[in-house]
């Protein structure tokens, strides 16, 4: 476990665990991404980031919230890459004060697909 400061990065086999555990899993991709890369199965689906790189925090609470119920909560966040999980890991730890934040290191593509493992679409 790579240890990011306001959050922590998981390895794939980390990962396995913490799901096996109950940790809420937020996948953060795009419909398009979701649509090519699939999903982990058993994610909740709450894009961030649009095509543009721009994002509307509200609404994103506003869906993350139904799942994450407080700021003590451990939830793990997805992206294609693991690029825009650590913008928005970052973002939940320092300053919106979530307590347990990890990300899947390499993503849905390079810490899932890329292992083997399969996603639902």
């Amino acid at each position: 476990m790579l240890n990011f400061g306001p959050f922590k990065s998981l390895s794939t086999r980390e990962f396995k665990q913490k799901k096996e555990e109950g940790y809420a899993i937020i996948d953060i991709q795009r419909a398009e991404e979701w649509e090519y890369y699939g999903i982990i199965e058993g994610s909740h689906k709450i894009t961030f980031f649009d095509e543009f790189g721009e994002f509307d925090l509200e609404s994103f609470m506003e869906a993350f919230t139904k799942v994450v119920t407080n700021n003590e909560q451990p939830f793990i966040l997805v992206c294609a890459h693991a690029n825009r999980t650590k913008t928005l890991g970052e973002l939940m730890g320092a300053q919106l004060g979530y307590k347990n934040v990890y990300e899947l290191d390499g993503g849905i593509n390079w810490g899932w697909i890329d292992q083997g493992l399969e996603t639902v679409r």
